[in-house]
């Protein structure tokens, strides 16, 4: 077989030769215009449309999520709202429940609508529910109707929860419109069910924050009960009620509303401490329409530029597409500096620099300002464009104001500074300057902080003055005080420092009201400033106390005598106050820096202690300290240290005095006295602890074990079978103003077994005028009881005999004041009748203490006084003595006793 011929090396190397003369023949063409711009426009418009539609992805994503986020704000604005409003009802119903327990069902409304706490009546209507389900009160006036078949009654009454309860959307008989019924239950004292406290409320008033412009027309608002029903449901402008919904916590989930077939963003959430949830939606039609509007744009923006393309040249069209994109950009970051700044309450002023040859910065051309700086400096914008601000306000050269400015434009950064205004432009008094640097210029915001100023100094001067006086406080007193003895060491000068008690103040403030207290201390503080100098400083130190600080002074104590006995003198002019005049003196402690105290506590301290000597001494004088007066002080300290164990040590004990019938001369009462065995001070009487106790709130267990051991006493007394009598016990002050004064009386007449017609509390005159209406509240609850109650002291302090038939008392007690010269004084004498006669006409017992002659006994039977307790009869004794007194008179039968047939027989004439 014969071989072929070898192929030749021109043969081998032709394929390769040919396949690159057709790659370069390729890239030839593809370099061609008509070639390349087809092919890199098919590029552009492919990358043009994924750009396109990743763009409406991203509008839609942002779309669907801002619904959302829109969803969530107003759920919260509509959640703040709705529970804003049930917290008010609520609130109501609380208000309404405890008014009930306290005052009532026929008591409650009224009291409610005095003091404006119940709601309008053109949205609410109030009621009271009885324990039988009729509605016995309502706010306004309603039909009364029975509604003990409706749930919420039934749920009340059988079930002790504490919670409120909220009825689907209903009508009844008392309210034909539709309504929503939130409720609360009633405790009569026992915790028993008393009734229901009731609400009534428009649905409509739940949906009336609906803003059209914000929820647009198919926007929602509603409130669903935990049943999953709508108890009031708003879309657009109608509102319904009754259709079914979701029943738990939505968070802006989309999906078709089965009530109306529209498609919403839905967020529901549940109300804290009622059965109830908040739901909003809006429509995905209206939340999605400016994308709809958008992604039109951009569809139609595409294919003009596919179209361009496809026309023009595809590197144009993309450049101009691309500088297009830009300019909006830059147009609507300039729209939105121009918004924001409109917008602002901040003044904005955008500023040129203007440079000397050296480079220096020598003004600032204003390019452009917004409103908020043609209102601060009265200029309009087009007037201050182009000129200069050191022609404008030359003011800036010298204030620090152009300082800042070069320093920003200099160095950079954010400058910040507050000042007082001088420039005579702007409409200001304090403002606060932000500088900062921009390229060739600077942005200067500025802000009128004028209030905020003002309101500072007014919180300045409320935090060192009182309020009442307009005087420096304790506060401020001690800072001059510092600096006046720092003023008076360096020029080794003195210091007086005097402590002021009003004598009297308290009477008048209980008998006359705490509105008179305060104008007393008003005029008094005024009379006591015109007798210092201007460097003197007059303060209130709390209370009815005052302190004046007399400054560079010599170190004579008799060169300012003249000025405390024009002080004391100013004080003790009467005042006319509310038609009736009234007077109080100064009682003054006064100290000298350095002789008695070389610092403020010091000082102070040891001129509270010559204060309490100048009462001591009969009040309305002055006292310069010694140093033996802090020897009371410390009596009193020691005196109220032991008072706080007493109780716990079995200290006190109690004495009795007998009250007589003045026709009969039969012991009928008893008074109950307190005495204090002090381990080392021996027998303390009432007079010397009993104003600490007050002071220090320990009179409220004191009064306390005196109510127990007199109930616990005369429940003895009858136990042992002597003849019943009632005893009597003093209450305080601060026990009568203890709200649980009703519940310790009751305590005390449980614990002892004790009838409550066999106590008798005695209240002074001056105590029931503090606060009238409290008082016959607190008596009309202790008279309810069956407690027998008197006035102690009659005549002593300020009440009104208008007020005094309100009273629910059964006898008055002559003060001992008018008893003591009942003998030899017309004037004691005709008031003693007077209150006899005005107890007699008012159908009250009137009874005498501290009867102590045969005089004053005679006056006052011939006179028709009912009854006498005095030394006369018996001093305060043991209960054994009146165990065996009351076991005397039971063994006379109906003779009248001793004591009588004695003073009889004194009156009887020799023969």
């Amino acid at each position: 077989m014969i071989a072929p011929p070898a192929p030749t090396p021109a043969l081998a190397l032709a394929p390769a030769r040919r396949g690159r003369q057709r790659l370069r023949r390729w890239l030839g063409l593809g370099l061609e215009t008509h070639i390349t711009l087809p092919l890199f426009a098919l590029l552009l418009l492919v990358l043009l449309w994924i750009a396109t539609l990743h763009m409406i992805d991203n509008e839609r994503a942002a779309a669907q999520a801002g619904a959302r986020d829109a969803a969530r704000e107003l759920m919260d604005t509509y959640e703040a709202q709705v529970a804003r409003n049930l917290g008010g009802i609520d609130q109501t119903l609380k208000v309404l429940k405890y008014a009930v327990e306290l005052k009532g069902v026929d008591g409650a409304l009224p009291a409610l609508d005095e003091k404006g706490l119940l709601p309008s009546g053109l949205v609410f209507v109030v009621s009271i529910v009885d324990r039988n389900g009729m509605t016995v009160a309502s706010h306004p006036n309603a039909r009364m109707i029975d509604v003990s078949e409706q749930g919420f009654f039934r749920y009340h009454r059988d079930s002790a929860a504490d919670l409120p309860f909220v009825t689907r959307t209903m009508r009844d008989a008392a309210n034909p419109e539709w309504h929503l019924h939130f409720t609360r239950r009633i405790n009569d004292a026992q915790g028993h069910f008393a009734g229901v406290a009731v609400v009534e409320v428009d649905p409509a008033y739940f949906t009336s924050g609906y803003e059209r412009s914000r929820q647009g027309e198919k926007g929602m608002l509603g409130l669903l009960g935990e049943d999953g029903q709508f108890r009031a449901l708003r879309i657009g402008d109608v509102v319904s009620f009754g259709q079914p919904g979701p029943a738990d916590n939505i968070d802006s989930v989309t999906a078709i509303s089965p009530w109306d077939g529209v498609r919403r963003v839905i967020s529901v959430r549940r109300l804290h401490g009622f059965p109830l949830l908040a739901a909003v939606g809006l429509a995905e039609s209206e939340q999605m329409a400016i994308f709809q509007e958008h992604r039109r744009n951009f569809l139609l923006a595409a294919a003009s530029a596919s179209a361009a393309v496809v026309v023009i040249v595809a590197l144009i069209c993309v450049w101009s597409w691309q500088l297009t994109r830009t300019r909006r950009r830059i147009r609507r970051a300039q729209e939105t500096y121009a918004a924001a700044s409109e917008a602002s309450l901040d003044a904005f002023f955008v500023m040129r620099s203007v440079t000397d040859a050296d480079g220096s910065v020598v003004d600032f051309v204003i390019d452009t300002i917004n409103s908020r700086a043609e209102q601060l400096t009265g200029l309009d914008k087009h007037r201050m464009r182009g000129r200069t601000l050191l022609s404008i306000a030359p003011e800036c050269r010298h204030n620090g104001v152009f300082d800042d400015l070069v320093m920003a434009t200099v160095v950079g950064g954010v400058h910040e500074a507050e000042w007082e205004n001088d420039i005579s432009t702007v409409r200001a008094r304090w403002l606060h300057r932000q500088v900062m640097a921009v390229e060739g210029g600077v942005v200067a915001i500025v802000r009128d902080i004028t209030e905020r100023k003002s309101t500072e100094e007014r919180i300045l001067h409320m935090a060192h003055h009182d309020e009442l006086t307009g005087l420096p406080n304790r506060s401020l007193i001690r800072d001059r005080l510092d600096q006046s003895i720092l003023h008076a060491r360096r020029k080794q000068r003195a210091v007086a420092v005097a402590f002021i008690d009003l004598d009297g103040f308290k009477l008048v403030n209980d008998g006359l009201g705490h509105n008179a207290g305060d104008e007393l201390l008003k005029i008094v503080g005024e009379r006591m400033g015109r007798c210092i100098r201007r460097d003197d400083t007059l303060g209130r130190f709390g209370g009815d106390e005052f302190v004046i600080i007399l400054t560079d002074l010599p170190h004579d104590p008799l060169a300012i005598t003249p000025v405390l006995e024009n002080v004391r003198q100013a004080v003790a002019e009467p005042v006319l106050l509310e038609g009736q005049e009234v007077q109080v003196s100064a009682s003054m402690g006064v100290v000298m820096y350095p002789r008695d105290g070389d610092d403020p506590t010091t000082l102070m301290m040891n001129a509270d202690a010559a204060m309490y000597r100048a009462k001591d001494l009969g009040s309305n004088n002055f006292q310069f300290y010694t140093r033996e007066m802090n020897a009371t002080v410390e009596e009193k300290l020691v005196l109220l240290e032991g008072l706080r164990s007493a109780v716990e040590q079995q200290q006190f004990s109690l004495l009795y005095q007998p009250k007589v019938d003045l026709r009969t001369g039969r012991i009928f009462g008893v008074e109950a006295l307190i005495r204090w065995h002090h381990p080392e001070h021996g027998l303390v009487p009432p007079v010397r602890f009993i104003s600490l106790a007050e002071e220090s709130g320990l009179i409220l267990p004191i009064g306390e074990w005196v109510l127990q051991t007199a109930c616990a006493q005369n429940k003895a007394w009858r136990d042992a079978g002597l003849p019943p009598i009632t005893i009597s016990a003093n209450v305080s002050p601060r026990q009568f103003e203890d709200k649980r004064l009703v519940e310790r009386v009751a305590q005390a007449l449980r614990d002892s077994g004790l009838p409550a017609g066999a106590l008798e509390l005695e209240v002074t005159e001056s105590l029931i005028m503090r606060d009238l209406q409290q008082a016959i509240e607190r008596m009309s609850d202790l008279e309810a009881m069956g407690v027998l109650l008197s006035i102690d002291d009659f005549g002593t302090g300020y009440s009104s005999l208008s007020a005094l038939k309100s009273f629910p008392i059964s006898t008055l007690k002559i003060d001992k004041t008018f008893v003591r010269d009942l003998a030899n004084s017309p004037d004691d004498q005709a008031i003693a009748m007077a209150v006899i006669s005005l107890g007699h006409k008012l159908n009250l017992r009137v009874i005498a203490e501290g009867v102590e002659t045969e005089q004053q006994f005679r006056f006052l039977r011939e006179n028709d006084c009912d009854e006498m307790q005095g030394y006369l009869f018996s001093r305060p004794v043991p209960a054994a003595d009146i165990a065996r007194m009351l076991a005397e008179q039971a063994a006379c039968g109906a003779t009248v006793p001793n004591f009588m047939q004695a003073l009889d027989m004194a009156d009887e004439p020799l023969e």
